[in-house]
């Protein structure tokens, strides 16, 4: 479907207008940029602006140093959390897109860090803080905002709308000509916003374009299921939202191509790949949702054939040379239900939820259509997640890091949690002084403390931090771990998970072997070839120790 058809079908009174008005941004802003492609070597650090500070420099340049000094090039990206102004949910709450939070730095600080990383913006284009200057403006009857939010009936039935969290769907808020309900999807907090007015989706273009020319390689598009919505649907994941994306797909490749988009969605992997669209107009990655609870059932329970049988089922979508996943394992947020819910029984997803909160994690719930809960998100530090009560620090480290190497070894690009990278456990200082079950893995770091531990040998963190590093240093070497390198699962253990990564170009192949049990495991298998990791040569025999992984490249004629 072309642009114009697109707009018709979108403002069928006023397409021909926001035609004109997107050809002059194109015209206006459009620029050269070269066309970075994706290979073994990008890998993401997800992080806040502030997540190492010291006293006396804008946390952006702590982490711009840090980086510098001690990753060097092992980490190519750096998505950066949403650094603008905000009132709420650690920045998802955004008070001004076009600004930098002066509690983190400057533009200036962004585009020093884009010198020398790949970055990746938030665009939270779903909804704006009931602060900002759009939702203050409608509130007081300024015409420049008429119906830049969604008004609601509650007289109306909204229930077949579906619900992220356990909260209501609307607020009542005091405006110039009495109260108004408007659409909030995560809090009363983040007022969503009204994608039916054209007006908005030209002011959201102009924002992303901004983004792109200030040093974003990559922009993500935060909580994009829920832009469009429609009274007695679910208003998630309508055709609408899906013309939303390629339009500004379409805009951004116009004005600066080499932008690649990056779609959020925390739901089920069949809706989750929808935004791929046809492979070349909608997203080129999306995140991989279902990665984090599998990857930790496989540990809890000591098998790996849920993941195996999940990573299986990938085949069946076919990736162009311009998609493909973005992996991840922890986050800002937590580790997401309802990705799972096709692929674990409510049994084993109940096993997680009693694991996780032994473990001292948090369980957050949202609200079903039958008016009862479900678990939506498990918080915990994804190292205490793999773990148990009762585990030695080098049975727990060696844990957390074969769970590293599943992430690290999966098709697509890697996004490694700041506290991943950096070995953090359960922040309950942070959890208990805000009461945000989310701020069990968002701690904030004191630089000097931070590079006191990293030296200390006998710390959780140096040991982590060490071993990581080396699995970053030793993929970005090998080329069957591009993104565009095929991924083959075998069947050779249930308590391994294995796989293969093949570079066609290269004809390098990689066998992925991770043993999720406390079982030491010899394999019998015509596979030859050295591990990577250790240096050592393999030759039929394969021993796992438990929670061992090795990468062994295989020899030529085995390919």
């Amino acid at each position: 479907m072309k642009i114009i058809e697109m707009l018709k079908s979108l403002y069928p009174i006023q397409y021909e207008a926001v035609f004109t008005e997107i050809k002059t941004l194109i015209h206006k802003h459009s620029i050269e940029k070269d066309k970075a492609e994706l290979d073994q070597t990008d890998m993401m650090l997800i992080t806040y602006g502030d997540s190492i500070k010291n006293d006396k420099d804008h946390p952006l340049q702590v982490l711009h140093h840090f980086l510098k000094t001690y990753t060097k090039d092992l980490i190519s990206n750096v998505h950066l959390l949403p650094m603008f102004p905000f009132s709420s949910d650690d920045g998802f709450s955004v008070i001004d897109y076009e600004k930098i939070n002066p509690e983190l730095g400057n533009w200036d600080d962004i585009k020093k860090l884009s010198n020398d990383y790949g970055l990746m913006f938030d665009a939270v284009i779903n909804h704006i803080s009931k602060s900002s200057e759009w939702f203050q403006g409608f509130l007081n009857g300024d015409k420049t905002y008429d119906r830049y939010f969604v008004e609601c009936d509650p007289k109306l039935d909204y229930s077949d709308v579906v619900r992220p969290r356990a909260l209501p769907l609307y607020y009542p808020y005091q405006s110039s000509e009495g109260i108004k309900y408007i659409w909030a999807t995560f809090s009363d907090d983040q007022v969503d916003l009204n994608y039916e007015n054209p007006k908005v989706l030209i002011n959201m273009l102009e924002i992303l374009i901004k983004y792109a020319k200030q040093g974003a390689r990559f922009i993500r598009f935060d909580a994009v299921g829920f832009m469009w919505k429609k009274l007695g649907t679910s208003s998630i994941h309508l055709k609408e939202t899906h013309r939303l994306v390629k339009i500004m797909r379409y805009v951004l490749d116009q004005t600066v191509p080499g932008t690649m988009i990056v779609s959020e969605t925390n739901v089920p992997h069949k809706e989750n790949i929808s935004y791929f669209g046809s492979g070349h107009d909608e997203a080129h990655m999306i995140y991989q949702f279902p990665l984090p609870p599998l990857t930790l059932f496989s540990f809890v329970s000591g098998n790996a054939n849920k993941l195996k049988m999940w990573a299986k089922s990938l085949n069946d979508t076919k990736l162009t040379n311009e998609t493909t996943y973005f992996n991840f394992l922890a986050s800002h947020d937590g580790i997401g239900m309802r990705p799972v819910e096709d692929i674990l029984s409510n049994d084993e997803k109940q096993m997680l939820v009693d694991h996780v909160t032994v473990n001292g994690g948090k369980i957050s719930y949202k609200n079903n259509k039958d008016g009862s809960t479900a678990p939506y998100e498990l918080n915990i530090s994804y190292q205490d997640a793999v773990s148990k009560l009762g585990d030695t620090q080098k049975v727990r480290i060696d844990k957390f890091m074969a769970s590293q190497a599943i992430l690290l070894s999966m098709i697509g690009v890697p996004g490694i949690y700041v506290h991943s990278l950096l070995g953090s456990r359960n922040d309950y200082d942070g959890l208990e002084a805000s009461g945000i079950n989310r701020r069990i893995n968002r701690e904030k770091l004191n630089l000097d403390l931070l590079i006191k531990e990293l030296e200390d040998v006998k710390s959780t963190r140096h040991q982590v931090f060490k071993r990581y590093l080396k699995l970053l240093k030793i993929r970005r070497e090998h080329q069957a771990f591009s993104p565009h390198a095929t991924q083959e699962v075998f069947d050779i253990d249930d308590r391994v998970f294995s796989i293969v990564r093949y570079d066609e170009h290269t004809t390098q192949k990689i066998l992925v072997l991770v043993n999720v049990s406390d079982d030491e495991l010899m394999l019998s298998d015509r596979f030859e070839g050295v591990d990577i990791i250790t240096n050592e040569t393999i030759k039929n025999e394969i021993i796992l120790k438990p929670y061992q992984y090795r990468w062994i490249l295989l020899k030529k004629e085995e390919v």
